[in-house]
């Protein structure tokens, strides 16, 4: 099953960028189709590659923030090729 997930972190603290530059990177460096905008990270792929990717990932983040907050919205479809009609 392909899905699509989109990411936020918001690691609460004065220091975040190197947190979320990390996150992305290693998001990256997985084999999933990865698109970023200034808002937020779309991945895409297949449920259990996805969400394997993801708990690592999300752990590790965690890990190097003292507090922070993760937003994900998962879409059952791959939506990575999503135009607007109108």
């Amino acid at each position: 099953m392909k899905i699509s997930v989109e990411l936020t972190l918001t690691p609460l603290q004065d220091d975040f960028e190197p947190a979320i530059i990390h996150f992305i990177k290693k998001l990256r460096a997985s084999n999933l189709k990865v698109l970023e905008n200034p808002l937020s990270t779309q991945v895409y792929g297949d449920y259990d590659e996805v969400m394997h990717v993801l708990n690592s990932e999300v752990k590790e983040a965690f890990e190097l923030v003292d507090k922070g907050l993760l937003y994900m919205k998962i879409v059952k479809s791959d939506r990575h090729d999503y135009e607007p009609h109108f």
